[in-house]
């Protein structure tokens, strides 16, 4: 489905500067919407013609919808859109004419004309118009909550007929929370309490207050509730900036171990300020929640760190052991055992610093590149490089995946690169090896590419290449085993190990992403 700045762009000559006005309305029109009890559909005229186009709607949450169907990207002309033509050109709500049925479903029309304030605060052009459709099939009496709804919605439709609502967002503000239903406080001009929904009298006892809010002094109050006397200060600031017309960032209020959201906004329906909204929000348990997952992931890392610290032993205490042994047999199979248990240690030291159970890749196969080099036996440097990137792996993937290339790095390096003997051609005229090894620098190059959801590794060396015996499914070497285990087993994938044409060794790793 297209976007609001797609439709907008393709029907219409709007400027950049409209279009993002469109979403800042878009992006706070629940509350209108909620408090009208009515959809909401936004209609931009279309360039070279009488009729309109759809580029936004929302439903209520707070009462049926009038439309069981999506009405974005519609473009309607005549008698249809009569009311949103006289809201745009005459510039005022409209609210006249009998009501029109849906299918099944009676419906009442009214027209909001968008307005975009010019730069120094003059009401400016009409730029598009909000249909404030409402559902009649369950009209009854309304109730002192929905008088007070009501009331207010038509308070805001004026602020966005007059270009004053919705308020610019502050810089960090990411929600629209609270919601109406989340508690809503009307105030008087003097900034007295007129109306206080249930939710937001029991939000309000939270914090420690049992009467009535009803003719309170709420920035005297918030004051006076805080547990936090700099905090109480900057909340009832809040509410006397909305009685003057500003539209402060939002505020939680701390006390009695309860916490609340509050959102104050300016009533200032025709430029005259008659009091101020605001909207509240329990929000004891969500931040209770919160401290308990910043505990978790606290005690989650100590573990990893932890774990690192016990594997950084386990390595130590092997390479004494290996110090200590007189086989050379047995002392090389410790010292591929320290290696292996180092490069496990390296993942556990990421995820100790991480702030969620992934890791970024590239810099831990860097660091077990590094370490494979320093165990070549080959008479020049071995130059260990990386093309492209491994990017963000889960703890699940990335545990695994660096004991594979672990071992294909050492495999690379031991086997690819064996020493030259004095008596090789290869140094005489630079020419092949008998061995079969490429002249050149010593090179092993480890290649990632991610594929949507696949991650493909490729670890290429320019070295003598495999003997024309190699079976890799009945090589019975501990490395290739594990590679095979690891590959086809933890991380679900395959692995190919073939010659280069261009001469050496390549192993193809595939791995999937996705777990299941």
């Amino acid at each position: 489905m297209s976007t609001l700045r797609d439709l907008a762009e393709e029907h219409t000559r709007l400027r950049p500067v409209d279009i993002d006005h469109l979403h800042r309305v878009a992006g706070d029109w629940q509350l209108l919407s909620d408090l009208s009890f009515a959809d909401l559909l936004l209609w931009v005229p279309v360039s070279g013609d009488e009729s309109f186009v759809c580029v936004a709607q929302v439903r209520p949450t707070t009462a049926p919808t009038a439309y069981q169907d999506d009405q974005v990207g519609r473009i309607f002309g005549g008698p249809e859109v009569a009311h949103l033509t006289i809201a745009y050109h005459q510039g005022r709500i409209w609210r006249e004419g009998d009501p029109v049925w849906y299918g099944d479903t009676p419906a009442r029309h009214e027209a909001i004309p968008v307005r975009l304030r010019a730069a120094g605060g003059e009401p400016g052009e009409v730029i598009a118009v909000v249909g404030r459709d409402t559902n009649l099939s369950t009209a009854r009496t309304p109730s002192q909550l929905e008088l007070n709804y009501l009331t207010t919605a038509d308070d805001l439709a004026q602020m966005v007929a007059d270009g004053t609502f919705p308020p610019l967002r502050h810089p960090g503000e990411t929600t629209s929370a609270p919601r109406v239903g989340d508690g809503l406080i009307r105030l008087d001009a003097n900034g007295k309490v007129t109306y206080a929904s249930p939710n937001a009298q029991s939000a309000y006892r939270r914090l420690g207050f049992a009467a009535h809010l009803v003719g309170e002094d709420l920035a005297a109050l918030n004051g006076r509730l805080a547990a936090d006397p700099l905090e109480g200060t900057e909340a009832a600031n809040r509410v006397l900036a909305a009685l003057r017309g500003e539209a402060p960032p939002r505020r939680e209020i701390e006390a009695r171990g309860a916490i609340v959201l509050t959102r104050a906004l300016p009533l200032m329906p025709a430029g005259v300020p008659i009091g101020a909204l605001v909207l509240v929000r329990d929000m004891t348990e969500v931040r209770r929640r919160d401290r308990a997952l910043i505990t978790k992931d606290a005690t989650i890392r100590e573990i990893h760190h932890r774990v690192k610290n016990n594997l950084q032993t386990v390595a130590a205490l092997l390479r004494l052991q290996a110090r200590r042994v007189g086989i050379p047999a047995a002392r090389s199979a410790l010292e591929e055992s320290v290696r292996r248990v180092a490069s496990i240690a390296l993942v556990h030291e990421t995820l100790s610093m991480s702030s969620d159970e992934a890791v970024e890749f590239d810099g831990i196969v860097d660091r077990v590149a590094v370490a494979a080099a320093e165990v070549s036996v080959a008479d020049a440097t071995i130059r260990m490089r990386r093309q492209g990137s491994f990017g963000v792996l889960p703890a699940e993937i990335a545990t695994s995946l660096v004991m594979v290339l672990n071992e294909l790095l050492l495999n690379a390096v031991e086997h690819g690169f064996p020493p030259v003997e004095e008596d090789d051609p290869a140094t005489a005229d630079g020419g092949a090896a008998e061995n079969g090894r490429v002249a050149g620098s010593p090179e092993v190059v480890v290649t990632a590419r991610r594929l949507r959801k696949q991650l493909q590794v490729v670890v290429a060396d320019n070295g003598r290449g495999l003997p024309s015996e190699f079976d890799a499914e009945s090589g019975g070497r501990l490395g290739l085993q594990i590679v095979r285990a690891l590959a086809t087993g933890e991380l679900r994938g395959t692995i190919e190990l073939r010659n280069r044409a261009e001469g050496g060794t390549e192993a193809v790793l595939s791995v999937p992403l996705e777990r299941r």
